[in-house]
């Protein structure tokens, strides 16, 4: 048997936990099979490389010359590990871009965008409720882009190699049956709903939730919220007329349903954009970031509702354009 660089590993975890239990749970090896496994390294170095007694496990001399190399040589292989893993993923993903995105009107501009800069490349895309696990996902390298989004005060938190670029902060609006009689009104306040039976998402990691309720409390009363669902579950409950509810202001009306925007804009939404400063959109990023803008304000003009709030705000909720952040902006 050769000695590998899992060896070195092996018998540097050891001398840093200083015994063989945590060096196992560290591993995520048993002990009995770390045990055995330590035995085949030193028969093939042929000497003890540790003292093993009731305090824990402490290199001998020999082990210590052993310890000093692995010490030296591991950062550099994790360094060649690391860089070779970017240049495969840069090679990969020029054949193939994998997209996420949040329940937000930017998924199909971000294709678009995608395809004008990599026409060769295989774009795929999933969605889902909450921006935490496509953050994270971005962050691993398991998807190029996602569309993501926050709230004032609960922003993204960094992650190291992801630019995270927002786009647009818009105004979040009421969602009401197109039978109520609040839907007569230009506006409504959080006032006039705080009577009503609420449909909300269920709490997830995005933390919408608890900013709205935040927001809510302002009003001195609790809504009441009978209703938990997301997407067309929670839009059936808001035709039926049993609840209200809030929206993205992007929101296109269905029938049966009606958008209205809230009194004083007290609550909202930032649209932003992420993908791996390693992957390879990083070249496009601010080509990517400006076509993604200009479909937000085709969507824009799709939402009566808005385009009406808009032309009364006309400074307000624009496409940024500005510079992405990364984590180390965010710092």
């Amino acid at each position: 048997m050769d000695l590998e660089i899992r060896h070195l590993r092996v018998v540097y975890a050891i001398a840093e936990a200083g015994s063989l239990t945590r060096a196992a749970v560290a591993l995520g090896m048993t002990q009995p099979g770390l045990s055995a496994q330590l035995r085949r390294i030193e028969a093939m170095l042929g000497g003890a490389l540790f003292d093993r007694g009731k305090a824990g496990a402490a290199p001998t001399p020999f082990g210590d010359l052993v310890v000093q190399r692995a010490r030296a040589i591991l950062p550099g292989v994790d360094a060649l590990l690391a860089d070779t893993a970017r240049a495969a993923r840069r090679a990969t993903a020029a054949d193939r871009v994998r997209l996420g995105s949040v329940g937000a009107p930017l998924l199909g501009g971000l294709v678009l965008a995608v395809r004008q800069a990599l026409p060769g490349a295989e774009v795929t895309s999933r969605c889902q409720y909450s921006p935490a696990p496509l953050l994270d996902d971005v962050a691993a390298g398991r998807l190029e882009a996602a569309v993501l989004g926050d709230h004032p005060d609960q922003r993204l938190p960094p992650r190291e190699g992801v630019v995270l670029a927002p786009l647009v902060t818009e105004p979040v609006f009421a969602l009401l049956p197109a039978g109520h009689p609040l839907a007569a009104q230009a506006e409504v306040s959080l006032a006039q709903l705080a009577d009503e039976d609420w449909a909300l998402p269920r709490p997830d990691h995005d933390r919408t939730g608890e900013y709205w309720s935040s927001v809510a409390a302002l009003t001195d009363r609790r809504p009441h919220t009978p209703y938990e669902a997301e997407g067309r579950q929670l839009v059936e409950l808001i035709r039926a007329g049993l609840a209200v509810s809030l929206c993205q202001a992007t929101y296109i009306e269905v029938p049966g349903t009606a958008v209205r925007p809230l009194t004083g804009n007290p609550l909202w939404y930032r649209h932003v954009l992420a993908w791996h400063r390693d992957g390879p959109l990083a070249a496009h990023g601010e080509a990517i970031l400006r076509d993604v803008g200009t479909g937000y304000l085709e969507t824009c003009a799709e939402s009566p509702a808005y385009a009406r709030w808009r032309a009364h705000h006309p400074h307000a909720a624009q496409p940024s354009g500005a510079c992405p952040e990364s984590a180390a902006d965010l710092g």
